[in-house]
Parts: C-alpha cells; structure tokens; sequence
C-alpha cells in the first residue's frame, strides 16, 4: 500500500507543510486508484498528538506512537511502514526504508548554511545525501532545486523528478477586507514582505531601500516571525515606516496581500518561491530578485530588481507606486501567470510518478497487480 509520512500534520503551519498537504488533498481524487497501484488503500501514519491542520484529511490517519518528531521519523515510521511505499513530501525521510519517495524542495542548508544554525545545517546535510540515495525517486518543486541538488550531490539528476507547487490554495482562503485598516494601513500605500532574518532571504536589501527619504510617503510591512530586533543585530537601520506584524492568519495575509501596493522578495535563492504567486493570484504585482527558481516560477509576469541594489527596489516600487497604468499591466500579468500553477497539475505529475513506481516493484504476470514480497533496508 501507499502510505504518506504525516510527520507535518504535527508542527505549526510552514510552506513546505502546506505544500504537502495540498498534494495530499488533490491525492485524495485518486483513491480508487492508488489502492489499485499498491494493493491496499492508502494511510496516512503520525506521531501521536498529530491531528492535521484544521482541514479534512482525504485518507484514514495512524496517529497512536510511542515515539515523536524525529525519534518517531527515523525508528518507529520505517517498522510501521514496512510492508508498503512510504511517500514523504517534507525533505526528510528514514534512512532505513528501502521503498520510499522523499520530496526534498531545496539545497539550501548548503547554497546558504549561513542561514541555518548549527545543528539543523548539520542535520540536514548528513541526512539528504543518504536520503538521496536510499530513495527510489526524490521529488522537487523546481528546476533550478534539481540542478542544485545534483550539484551538491544528493541526488543524480536522473532520479529527480520536478513537481512546481500550486498557488490556487490562496483562492480558498477568504480575504479579510479589514486587514490594512486594523494594521492602519492605506491600501496601495505599503509593500507586503516576509519577516525572515535568514540570509538568503535578503531582506536588508528592502530596509536600505525603504530607509531612503524618497519612500516616505510608503510603509514596508514585515510579516512573519521574525522582528526588528533580529534585522538591527545585523547591523541594519529599521526606519519609521517599517512596520512588522509577526504572524498572521491566512485570511489576514490575503487581505494584506489583495490591498498591498505589491509583494516583494529579494532572495538569494529560493526553491520554488510560493508568497510572490500568492500575491499575484489576489492581482497583487510583485517584485523579485532574479536568482534562485524566482525567474522560473514568476517567469516575466514580475518585475526583477537586483539583489544587492536597494535603488533598483525603490525605482521598482516607485513605479508601481506613481503609474497607475504599470500597477494595472503588472497585475495582470502576474495573475495570468498565478493561475498556471494549480495543485491539480502538480499531483498529475505526482500520479504520473507513483504510477512509474508501482510498474517498477510490482509484477502483472496474469495482468493483475499482485505484490512482490516487500523490501526494507
């Protein structure tokens, strides 16, 4: 049988976990033949306490374990999921199961370990050459991801199978209209930006921008966990009109988003790059870096703006800001090109993949699938 590591259905909501689960809910369309595939119907197995995240679970959860988080992913899951193919969708996966398909998203505790402290860069760079090489198929969200993870020798690039993520969850979500007026926002007068202090994510490069005299009359909102604090140890100036606002609701970041002047993200890298899309699907423009899978996945339905030149950003925001008619352009463009990325099309490419997988360790010989003995490291 198919069963999914739910190791995510515990933790707080991150977008590696919300990419999991709308797969697992597109996954849920294909039951009937899933269960074909791999002689049984699916089941989703998790740590005790794992309860989902607010939303329906389209297969029959296992959540009764004596151990959790990494303890229970690495010794109990393998012996619980040893009689069928384990399908984990959120990096890691246990090193001792011989029948199992990770989805790793990026590379980046290597492209940028700066970013990670010490103990999660180590981790995670010991487990993925392993995972890599223990998995049947690694599963990524972008081209430039796959050329990275050949690069950093995780996994050759014939093993890797490209799966962009959707953007067309952020339709289900129902914008709070209020949002920029409880935050005492004026709509179309601030730039929505993610509160990361993580290098990669490169925010110092919108604080030297919005600390210039020429953005006053513009505020730049900082959502997330990170705080002000965290960008001044850096050694950057937080201006007036910069604002954070911690963590949100998803209703409240859409109606921040739908009433935003734009989105920006000046990463280094990313391996995919999901808020920009979001944004664009509420025909909120948005602005990025050209580096990482940003140019991939925005193609040229987003304005680009160097990664180390806060002029750039300004002249970009300013733009939007003063020309009604490129915020309009921009807008569109970027929501035809949102709309292109759906869950359906990324779980057709995941059904197109476990349907490989199944040809390959089960044999037909009287033309129906009968299952070998299973194999488990």
């Amino acid at each position: 049988m198919l069963i999914i590591n739910g190791k995510f259905l515990s933790t707080k909501g991150t977008g590696v976990s919300r990419v999991a689960f709308e797969l697992l809910t597109q996954l849920g369309k294909h039951e009937e033949e899933l269960t074909h595939l791999f002689g049984g119907p699916p089941i989703i197995l998790a740590p005790r306490g794992a309860k989902g995240v607010g939303r329906d679970l389209p297969f029959p959860l296992h959540n009764r374990s004596l151990l959790t988080w990494q303890f229970w992913e690495q010794l109990e899951l393998p012996i619980r999921a040893r009689r069928g193919v384990l399908l984990s969708l959120c990096n890691l996966s246990p090193i001792v199961h011989g029948r199992t398909v990770t989805m790793v998203h990026d590379a980046q505790t290597f492209s940028s370990p700066k970013s990670y402290d010490f103990a999660f860069r180590n981790f995670y760079q010991f487990m993925l050459p392993i995972i890599g090489k223990r998995s049947l198929r690694i599963l990524t969200v972008s081209d430039y991801s796959a050329g990275q993870l050949e690069h950093y020798g995780i996994a050759p690039r014939g093993k890797i199978e490209v799966i962009h993520n959707g953007a067309d969850h952020s339709d289900m979500a129902e914008a709070a209209s209020d949002a920029s007026q409880r935050l005492g926002l004026t709509p179309r007068r601030y730039v929505l930006a993610l509160a990361s202090p993580q290098v990669h994510k490169n925010i110092g490069v919108l604080l030297r921008a919005f600390a210039d005299p020429a953005m006053r009359d513009l505020k730049l909102v900082l959502f997330g966990h990170g705080h002000a604090e965290a960008f001044i140890e850096q050694g950057y100036t937080v201006a007036d009109n910069v604002m954070f606002c911690g963590r949100i609701d998803d209703a409240t970041l859409a109606g921040l988003m739908q009433q935003s002047l734009c989105f920006a993200m000046p990463s280094r890298t990313e391996g995919f790059g999901l808020p920009p899309l979001e944004a664009m699907l509420r025909g909120t423009p948005a602005i990025i870096a050209p580096c990482g899978a940003l140019p991939e996945v925005c193609a040229d339905s987003a304005l680009r703006a160097g990664v180390d030149r806060p002029e750039e950003w300004r002249a970009a925001i300013r733009r939007l800001a003063d020309l009604p008619v490129e915020h309009e352009k921009w807008a569109a463009s970027g929501l035809k090109q949102a709309r292109r990325m759906s869950w359906n099309n990324a779980c057709d490419r995941l059904m197109i993949t476990l349907r490989q997988i199944a040809t390959e360790l089960y044999a037909r010989p009287t033309g129906r699938m009968t299952m070998q003995p299973s194999r488990s490291a």
